[in-house]
């Protein structure tokens, strides 16, 4: 993960000790596509999180060899004492080491070792307004943003775009659809969709762009390149952007 674009002042860090590897156990498993788990686990300890950060997952081998990916929390931050539960959203890579493991081997009642809240950059507190883009797997610390805004009764506060190839692209399809949301396909549209199959454009930002929110952007290096052009042209001020890029890492 990495922040890429400037923005305005990052939020504060939470307080709290320093961030230590814990151990987790895993207490379920959902499906949210055929690639795609929501791994829900449960924490030794409370821990309070921000929605848009991420946890670091470290797996450890018999002889000593570790492999650790980052992980984006899918769940909203709860309550101000933090819980005990969180939500990692994973999708399965070609050659994924970490990946591959979670999907096929891991079952609940497991444990894993996990290191966060990390990433204030890229943080939302759930009080400003905000524009959330999200390209595929993108989706995933997004989601954790317009979740905090339903629990807090403000879904007036954020404004979701989500780019997938497909109906059964879509993380979260249950659950995501509301009038602050909006999903466009480029590749295959469900039928009756108006708009047809095509790449994000600045048409699609504009109508939701609304002045002075901030825009949160993740996903792919050329998704996001593509999101932050369309909202350069769309008229968003450059430092409100925050860009949070992936690239393969399984």
């Amino acid at each position: 993960m990495s922040s890429v674009m400037p923005g305005p002042p990052a939020a504060p860090p939470l307080p709290g000790p320093p961030i230590r590897w814990q151990t987790a156990r895993v207490l379920a498993i959902h499906d949210e596509t055929p690639r795609t788990k929501t791994f829900r686990l449960r924490l030794p300890h409370r821990t309070r999180h921000m929605a848009g950060q991420y946890f670091v997952l470290r797996l450890t081998a018999p002889d000593g060899y570790t492999a650790s990916r980052a992980y984006s929390l899918s769940s909203p931050p709860e309550g101000p004492d933090g819980s005990t539960m969180i939500d990692l959203t994973v999708e399965l890579l070609d050659d994924g080491e970490v990946s591959t493991y979670l999907h096929e081997v891991v079952q609940p009642g497991d444990e894993l070792e996990v290191r966060g809240p990390i990433g204030a950059f890229f943080a939302w507190d759930g009080h400003g307004p905000a524009l959330l883009v999200a390209g595929g797997s993108g989706i995933s610390p997004l989601m954790a943003m317009l979740r905090l805004a339903r629990n807090t009764a403000r879904p007036d506060l954020v404004r979701l775009l989500v780019s997938v190839r497909g109906p059964g692209d879509l993380y979260f399809a249950d659950e995501l659809p509301g009038p602050e949301t909006t999903v466009i396909y480029t590749r295959t549209a469900p039928p009756g969709d108006p708009r047809g199959v095509g790449r994000l454009t600045p048409s699609d930002i504009a109508p939701l762009v609304r002045g002075g929110e901030t825009v949160f952007v993740c996903g792919s290096t050329g998704f996001a390149d593509a999101a932050t052009t369309a909202l350069l042209a769309a008229g968003v001020p450059t430092h409100l952007i925050r860009v949070e890029r992936f690239g393969p890492s399984g």
